[in-house]
């Protein structure tokens, strides 16, 4: 099993070179991409509408697509979308238990300003073609 003709190692026929190289996206791509995550804001700011149904879809997306965005700025704006939804979903949990106690709603009621803002900066971000996280030097 040590003869590398044996075991498919190098210099074998059948060897596939199994190493991948990220290749710079397409300009077609980078336009997709900056579209996608146009309409992902879109969903997260709509969930004030739907109860939360489209920042639901926006997290599957933001998972889905995450890959594709790697490399890109895109990538920033994924890493702000999901961290903005998923602390939301902690102090919304928390200021709904706590809605028993009047806490709970200036929890709710600072959570809404929050998650605001985060919508509206990552998307004005977005629209100045910029990342969400500055490069550390």
């Amino acid at each position: 099993m040590n003869d590398p003709q044996q075991s498919g190692g190098p210099g074998h026929p059948y060897t596939v070179n199994t190493t991948t190289v990220a290749s710079a996206p397409s300009e077609e791509q980078e336009r997709a991409m900056r579209k996608l995550t146009h309409v992902l804001y879109a969903l997260y700011a709509l969930f004030w509408l739907t109860g939360g149904v489209t920042a639901i879809v926006a997290i599957i997306i933001n998972y889905i697509k995450r890959d594709d965005a790697a490399g890109t700025l895109y990538a920033s704006h994924f890493t702000w979308q999901i961290r903005t939804f998923w602390w939301s979903v902690v102090w919304a949990v928390l200021g709904v238990a706590l809605a028993v106690v009047v806490v709970g709603f200036a929890i709710l009621w600072v959570l809404g300003i929050w998650t605001l803002y985060r919508i509206v900066k990552g998307w004005l971000y977005l629209n100045d073609n910029k990342p969400m996280y500055a490069a550390r030097a």
